[in-house]
């Protein structure tokens, strides 16, 4: 299987996934720079894709970012089967560990439908 591509340099991904990691334990109101969040959260579906290629689920954290992952039966078509949707403070929390997969689903922060739409094995990165 081909190595997934990175569009998102692993120094400036990690950078930000590091201060979006400040900014969530920071009692500070200040929000982080859209740039920094955007990067922080393209690393992380390229993080998923590259420990899990594949194209049978689609995760997507809009408005940031999209990426198929998880081997299986390929989607080409319309919308697929398996698909996972959040925010990106979401996304973010799951994959650094401070929400569990399960934590988030139960609460209603993602949004999964498909047989394969499970991300627990994978979470956090």
């Amino acid at each position: 299987m081909a190595t997934a591509r990175r569009r998102v340099d692993v120094k400036e991904g990690k950078a930000a996934l590091d201060a979006w990691l400040e900014a969530a334990r920071s009692p500070s109101d200040a929000p982080l720079p859209r740039p920094v969040l955007a990067t922080a959260v393209r690393y992380t579906l390229e993080e998923v894709t590259a420990r899990a290629p594949g194209n049978s689920v689609e995760v997507r954290v809009p408005p940031f970012g999209v990426t198929q992952c998880v081997e299986g039966p390929r989607h080409t078509r319309g919308t697929p089967p398996n698909v996972i949707e959040c925010d990106a403070a979401t996304w973010l929390a799951m994959v650094t560990g401070g929400l569990a997969w399960a934590d988030a689903v139960e609460a209603g922060k993602v949004a999964a439908s498909g047989l394969r739409a499970d991300l627990s094995a994978l979470l956090p990165l």
